[in-house]
């Protein structure tokens, strides 16, 4: 193999089809070779992560709790406790620091080859997938290594390398910027290349940037921009009927019935209509989340019941356990790839984007602008799908109701801690926690049970430099300064 890239990222070797990917492990005179429109296409297609955040990122949230007893492993524990995990093994932080630059490699150069090879009109929904893919693996980077947006006040503190070309030397020097520029360069792709998509240009849409799927990633975007009309009006665009409803997830009608091993293998099938983008990631996530010590316990497990949320109603989520205290959702379904008839590489279908979640974005949106009642309406359509024999009256999220709950009298605050706590409890074991978390501030709080059984609690507050993951040691080389601690 000739190495031609720096590396911002690592080649790691065992990523989920290739990490070096066999459109670049060539040298860059021979990358002409991609000149048709066909294979842009298939490079387009390389260029999502092919790492995942659920470890690290449920880890390190609200999402997990020391249970007293389990399986420890190395980077779990240091998740946990929130320090730094300085190696690139699966399910790491700098794994998927890698495997979002290598997706922005495979981006850059598709943008190359279709400017390179005068592709035309042709190529425009495989350009406009590139420059969304390029502005989604940046905005997860800004989000787990640089601190959030704040709307009207001071966005000068370090951002997150932005390459914009492919990268041809071994030892080239980069800078991260600002996180103001680093939103400015995220924007500017997203808004180019959203007018390029088309819903017809894929054989799988649902593991590709759709129309649908971009207009979430823009409408998540904005919410942590605090743009709050802009997450409404993209929204709006994912479903254009406005039959938000029938396309979240189903489960009380569907879902809630299916034996646990219907439902593990139902929840990541792309006829979900509620799936809006999935990716295919190498993982052992299912793996390692199975029986350890931090993670899912059954203090978290009381989220689902009546009394773990306003409403006072059970939520029908899946409630399962690999022995008490092992909670599990059993969302994800490890997969497997053999590279040979007795090697290979597991990998799990991650969902990436939902109408759901956007759907409790827009109502946050709302309660910002101070259009209370919507955003009570669409917290209350959420609930509808949640909730056995709901009836629209008497289980219906009222004022009264959130600021019980809360002992909170003002509505606004109210309503926003409401839609933030449904989405804790809809995407437990999905990472998803962690941007909330980063976004608004939330203060983390895990408890910590000593080996005589006491238990104590540990807090990361909105100021701790601990709430930034650590950037690979290895960037150092290529003039990238480490996130202070």
């Amino acid at each position: 193999m000739k190495k031609t890239t720096l590396l911002l990222y690592t080649c790691m070797g065992i990523a989920l089809f290739g990490s070096c990917k066999k459109f670049l492990d060539v040298n860059p005179d021979n990358r002409t070779q991609i000149s048709t429109i066909d294979k842009v296409k298939q490079l387009v297609g390389t260029a999502y992560p092919q790492s995942d955040y659920l470890t690290f990122a449920e880890t390190a949230s609200d999402n997990a709790e020391d249970k007293g007893s389990g399986d420890i492993n190395d980077y779990v524990t240091a998740y946990y406790f929130w320090n730094d995990y300085p190696n690139n093994e699966t399910n790491t932080a700098i794994s998927y620091w890698n495997g979002c630059y290598s997706a922005i490699s495979s981006a850059n150069q598709a943008l190359k080859s279709i400017e390179d090879n005068h592709l035309g009109a042709a190529a425009d929904p495989y350009k406009g997938e590139a420059l969304v893919c390029r502005a989604y693996a940046e905005h997860m980077l800004s989000i787990f290594f640089a601190k959030p947006y704040v709307s009207g006040g001071d966005n000068s503190s370090p951002g997150v390398p932005y390459p914009t070309t492919p990268e041809t030397i071994l030892l080239g020097k980069y800078n991260r910027g600002t996180v103001q520029s680093t939103y400015d360069s995220i924007e500017a792709d997203l808004t180019a290349g959203l007018k390029l998509l088309s819903a017809n240009a894929y054989d799988v849409p649902k593991y590709h940037f759709t129309p649908a799927a971009a207009h979430a990633f823009a409408a998540r975007f904005y919410l942590f921009k605090g743009e709050w009309q802009k997450v409404i009006d993209n929204v709006a665009q994912i479903i254009p009927s406005g039959d938000i409803k029938d396309n979240l997830r189903q489960w009380t009608s569907v879902f809630k019935p299916m034996s646990l091993q219907d439902f593990n293998i139902a929840f990541t099938k792309t006829d979900v209509k509620s799936t809006l983008l999935m990716n295919s990631s190498y993982s052992t996530y299912q793996r390692v989340y199975s029986t350890p010590q931090y993670g899912y316990g059954s203090n978290l497990s009381n989220m689902f019941l009546p009394e773990g949320n306003c409403v006072g109603k059970a939520l029908n989520n899946i409630v399962a356990n690999y022995g008490l205290p092992n909670y599990t959702t059993y969302k994800w379904k490890e997969y497997f790839y053999y590279a040979t008839a007795n090697t290979g590489f597991p990998y799990l279908p991650v969902i990436l984007f939902t109408v759901d979640e956007a759907l409790l974005n827009r109502a946050e949106a709302y309660a910002h602008l101070g259009n209370f009642d919507l955003a009570l309406q669409d917290l209350n359509t959420f609930y509808s799908t949640r909730m056995s024999y709901y009836d629209p009256i008497k289980d219906a999220v009222t004022f009264p109701k959130i600021m019980a709950y809360y002992s909170i009298s003002d509505q606004q605050t109210g309503i926003i801690r409401a839609i933030l706590d449904a989405k804790k409890a809809e995407f437990l074991q999905e990472g998803l926690r962690w941007l909330d978390i980063a976004r608004t501030g939330i203060t983390v709080k895990h408890n910590v049970i000593n080996n005589k059984g006491v238990e104590t609690f540990i807090e990361l507050k909105p100021d701790d430099p601990r709430r930034l993951f650590q950037l690979p040691p290895q960037v150092a080389l290529a003039g990238i300064a480490l996130n202070p601690r």
